[in-house]
């Protein structure tokens, strides 16, 4: 065909072309508005309409730089290829808006909740992608599903993205947003309008479409759009609530929602000359940082003690999700996101040992009231060792974030020993090189929490109540660290034991108040006499022995049963004590004296009890309440 021929058949087929796209034209047709060209009933228009597009494309030399196609489809300056193309855009606007929309998976947020918290030792792509881990070099699969809209070119550049997203976290699971015909299709539209230079409406109406989609998760996982204000606002028990449900949403959000935007923005855009991952930032940026707005909240709010586990549990949700968020939001302009997340991290690991220095002050400064009912275990003692208990559950956290050591001479401000009116404690404070700092700010807050007893302690009138109480929470300290063996390790033995010795010497001196008193009725001393009319024992004397253990017995019996030791095998072990200094003192005084008083007048009105009866009686002891009716003294 000579030069003519062929001109004139170029000139025809732009010509057909310049036909098929006014066909389709949407402002001159109802038709063309009423249907779809990417429907996929009819491939064949689709492809045709591409292929008009380029051949319009070949026609002008330079891509036609303008704005909205809309505002300039009307113009009568422009030739008429360039107003086919513009006419052109517009549909192809329209087109990919509607797949964009019309198309989209239904994702199943409950589904995706479980899938966030698997371990996969390659990525959950479900294109035909996922084996791209295989080998540095080799190709990954048959290359089906979405990655057929790349060109070879374009696949290699982004096949690196994700064999190196691959690599640095095994947790990320991309599900697939649109299937794979339509992610062709948005392709294809894309690579023309970005060639026409209509690249940013393109990117403003997928952004647009696909933020309405993220948008609808968010709603679905409960991630509510609060600000700064409204977060530190909350009452601690919704704002509990909140914490719980971030967290769970911030792992389907990062590894899932997030990562999968990030593929299927590579799919459609990459290799077509987007700067940088435009489309995707645009998509994700608003949702990214409401998202991480409530992490942050969180970190620069009010510190008190009821809120460091679940600081703690945002810090390592936030830590765990650190490598993902770095993998998914890897590029230049993302990269405020991933600051943002690190700065929060950082926040949350300063106000863990703030709320830990203030807790420790606020054990220090509570102060004593009333004293509790029976020398029963103090609610502060049951707190306190819960929280530590928790603490240690926490332990490869707080190793890492807990640096520093407490010391006994710097711990107090004057504003504290102020509030709590006390000079400067004398605290037995163990310090081993060989501890974490972690463990030596437990021990530190026993060694407070001991003193605060203490100070409560002497809240009691009666003597032997105040060592019964000391004896009850230390022993209550001992067993809450031998239940935790975290707890334990961190503690030491040596600790341990010197605690351990710490409350038997308190049960030792509660036995001593009581008892000895007691017991010093049982003497023999004062009660031989000699003379030539007397047998050689003073019965008056002896009589008001009797009666002096009678009445210390009665007291000791109905003061003492209201006592309480919470703790069955402690209880049992101290009524054994007693009852062995105890009974065998009055089986042998009874023994030696009982026919003196027998054979004189109202023997029953001074043996008032037999061994059996006080053995009886001491079952009521420590008990919390006032002696049962079926422990009472059997009648002589």
């Amino acid at each position: 065909m000579d030069g003519s021929g062929g001109g004139a058949a170029a000139e025809g087929d732009l010509e057909a072309a310049e036909k098929l796209i006014m066909r389709w034209d949407s402002t001159a047709s109802s038709a063309a508005d009423e249907r779809m060209i990417f429907d996929g009933a009819d491939r064949s228009d689709a492809e045709r309409y591409l292929r008009a597009v380029d051949e319009l494309r070949r026609s002008i030399k330079d891509p036609v730089i303008v704005g909205s196609p809309r505002r300039s489809s009307s113009s009568s300056s422009h030739s008429s290829s360039e107003n086919a193309i513009q006419i052109a855009m517009a549909r192809l606007e329209d087109e990919f808006r509607n797949l964009l929309l019309t198309r989209a998976n239904e994702v199943e947020v409950d589904a995706l909740v479980d899938l966030s918290s698997l371990s996969f030792n390659c990525s959950a792509s479900m294109d035909g992608y996922g084996d791209l881990s295989d080998a540095e070099g080799g190709g990954g699969g048959d290359g089906g599903g979405e990655g057929e809209a790349f060109s070879s070119d374009s696949v290699g550049a982004s096949s690196s993205i994700r064999r190196s997203s691959i690599r640095s976290t095994r947790s990320i699971r991309e599900i697939d947003l649109l299937p794979a015909d339509a992610v062709d299709d948005l392709r294809s539209i894309a690579e023309r309008m970005i060639a026409a230079g209509y690249g940013r409406e393109c990117v403003q109406v997928y952004a647009g479409a696909r933020k309405a989609a993220v948008d609808v998760c968010f709603r679905n996982l409960g991630v509510e759009k609060l600000s700064i204000g409204e977060v530190q606002r909350l009452e601690w028990d919704a704002l509990e609530a909140k914490i719980r449900r971030w967290i769970r949403a911030a792992r389907v959000c990062v590894r899932i929602i997030f990562a999968s935007e990030r593929r299927l923005c590579e799919h459609i855009f990459d290799g077509l000359g987007i700067a940088d991952d435009a489309p995707f930032i645009e998509t994700v940026k608003g949702a990214s940082i409401q998202l991480f707005g409530f992490a942050e909240a969180i970190s620069i709010g009010r510190r008190s003690p009821e809120k460091l586990f679940k600081i703690l549990d945002l810090h390592d949700t936030i830590s765990d999700l650190l490598p993902d968020i770095a993998v998914v939001f890897l590029s230049k302009s993302a990269e405020s996101i991933y600051t943002q997340a690190t700065e929060i991290l950082s926040r949350l690991a300063e106000a863990v040992r703030g709320i830990l220095s203030e807790f420790e002050n606020a054990v220090f400064r509570d102060p004593p009231k009333t004293p509790v009912p029976g020398g029963t275990i103090h609610p502060l003692t049951r707190y306190v060792m819960n929280y530590i208990s928790l603490i240690s559950d926490y332990k490869p956290t707080l190793i890492e974030l807990i640096v520093t050591r407490p010391s006994a001479s710097s711990r107090f401000s004057g504003d504290d020993l102020a509030a709590a009116g006390a000079a400067v404690p004398e605290l037995d404070f163990p310090v081993s090189e060989n501890q974490t700092p972690l463990a030596t700010h437990l021990i530190w807050i026993i060694v407070v929490l001991e003193h605060n007893l203490e100070s409560k302690a002497n809240l009691y009138k009666d003597n032997a109540l105040s060592h019964l109480f000391l004896m009850n929470n230390v022993h209550y300290i001992v067993h809450k660290v031998k239940d935790s063996p975290e707890l334990r390790e961190m503690i030491g033995d040596d600790y341990l034991r010197k605690l351990t010795g710490k409350f038997r010497l308190s049960a030792t001196s509660y036995q001593r108040a009581t008892w000895m008193r007691i017991l010093h009725c049982l003497r023999d001393e004062g009660i031989h006499v000699s003379g030539s009319f007397s047998s050689g024992v003073s019965k008056s004397t002896l009589r008001e022995r009797f009666k002096a253990f009678n009445a210390a017995f009665d007291e000791a019996h109905k003061t003492q049963a209201t006592w309480y030791v919470p703790d069955t095998q402690l209880r049992e072990e101290l009524r054994i004590s007693i009852s062995e200094k105890l009974l065998p003192a009055y089986r042998s005084f009874l023994g030696r004296f009982r026919l003196h008083i027998e054979n004189g007048r109202h023997p029953e009105m001074y043996i008032k009890y037999s061994v059996e009866d006080l053995e009886i009686a001491l079952s009521d002891f420590f008990e919390g309440c006032a002696p049962s009716l079926h422990n009472r003294r059997r009648s002589h």
